[in-house]
């Protein structure tokens, strides 16, 4: 069984609480609950998880090699500012996806640069919780 990581970077462990009306009323824990059903139908497994640490997130990505066929990334605000975070994309091997609740680009100039996504197969934003499901999906299909 193919394994994909599933990384949530900063603050989306607040998501269901803040800012609603740009991140929607789903929790973190919803998302994952509905990502694992659908990694269940798909026939994948997941791990996820969710860091406030960019170091953190960078050796998550230098390990994911040893067990993974896969990575999602919701880098959140470092999206805009981690060249550590793109750096390790850029040396996996795995393909990636960025994903991200909100359209990026309908929103604060800041918001729509993303050095990470460069360093991904591709890029799913604005269609809030279930734009990590249309990730696995597009992960799933390119196996």
């Amino acid at each position: 069984m193919r394994k994909v990581l599933i990384i949530h970077g900063p603050n989306l462990n607040l998501l269901g609480k803040r800012e609603p009306d740009v991140y929607g009323s789903v929790t973190i824990e919803e998302i994952n609950s509905a990502l694992k059903e659908r990694a269940k139908k798909l026939k994948l497994s997941v791990d996820i998880v969710q860091s406030n640490h960019e170091g953190e997130i960078v050796d998550l990505i230098g390990d994911a090699e040893k067990k993974y066929s896969a990575i999602i990334i919701n880098p959140a605000a470092y999206t805009h500012t981690s060249v550590a975070i793109r750096d390790a994309l850029q040396a996996t091997k795995l393909p990636a996806v960025e994903v991200h609740l909100s359209n990026i680009y309908a929103r604060e100039e800041f918001r729509r640069q993303s050095v990470t996504a460069p360093a991904c197969r591709g890029q799913i934003s604005g269609f809030g919780s279930t734009s990590y499901l249309l990730a696995l999906e597009a992960i799933h299909s390119s196996f």
